[in-house]
């Protein structure tokens, strides 16, 4: 994906497919080719994928929380001239995504969570006293998935690159904290948005009763569980993971 990039004025995005726009929003240490089973799947179903970078460690520090992201993105779909989109997060950008929904909600078609941040999720940010030991950054990256596995090599050397590098370290830890601050549990019951939450049964990061009170909170929204599946379900199954979301799609016609 990142050779396919295309950079607009401070945008750096991909994009495939041609139809309906589901704009897709990253976690924190998670790349773009997180979705790549989601883009091939819907760019072929009359679906336009756009996939920005979220400007994660380039904001100054002032503005390295969920609000500016949220408004990053907003610029982002001016910028593309784009209306009543679908945006579809995981982790940090499935936050993103509701927040920005909170401030913008003209602008959202409709909303796909997974594994998001929001309400409750065991800190990404934290327990880094040990970052230059590789082994134990490697069992942290593996933690986030069912299958450890999933974890590979690629995946385990972005992470401890990231943690080792102090600049983006500091925004890590500061948008884990924005992550806390700007919890979303009084917000989610004005968000009358048609919502599609997947969750991994056996997520460790955001628990499965996260995704539980997502669903009570949020005023039309449905839950859809993934078995044997950690934080990342469109990596981790992606097959199902599609399956759930194209059904769903349909099902609401969008």
């Amino acid at each position: 994906m990142a050779h396919r990039l295309k950079k607009e004025g401070n945008y750096s995005y991909f994009e495939d497919g041609e139809g309906t726009p589901i704009i897709v929003l990253h976690g924190l240490m998670g790349g773009l080719s997180n979705f790549s089973a989601v883009s091939e799947f819907f760019s072929k179903k009359g679906y336009r994928i756009i996939i920005p970078e979220l400007p994660i460690y380039s904001m100054s520090l002032l503005k390295t929380n969920v609000k500016s992201f949220a408004k990053y993105l907003h610029d982002f779909i001016e910028h593309k001239g784009l209306k009543e989109v679908i945006l579809l997060g995981n982790s940090l950008g499935g936050h993103i995504g509701l927040y920005h929904t909170k401030l913008y909600p003209e602008n959202v078609k409709a909303l796909v969570i997974t594994g998001s941040s929001g309400l409750y999720e065991n800190a990404m940010g934290g327990g880094y006293t040990k970052r230059s030991d590789y082994e134990v950054i490697k069992k942290k990256a593996q933690d986030v998935f069912y299958d450890p596995e999933v974890a590979t090599k690629d995946i385990v050397d972005e992470v401890y690159e990231t943690v080792n590098d102090r600049n983006k370290l500091v925004k890590t830890l500061a948008i884990a904290k924005s992550a806390i601050r700007h919890n979303m549990a009084k917000d989610l019951p004005d968000l009358n948005v048609p919502t599609c939450i997947i969750w991994g049964k056996n997520d460790s990061v955001t628990p499965p009763d996260v995704a539980e009170e997502f669903n009570t909170l949020l005023p039309d929204s449905e839950l859809f569980w993934i078995d044997k599946c950690g934080h990342a379900a469109m990596m981790e199954h992606p097959k199902k993971f599609n399956e759930i979301l194209y059904s769903w799609l349909q099902k609401r016609e969008f």
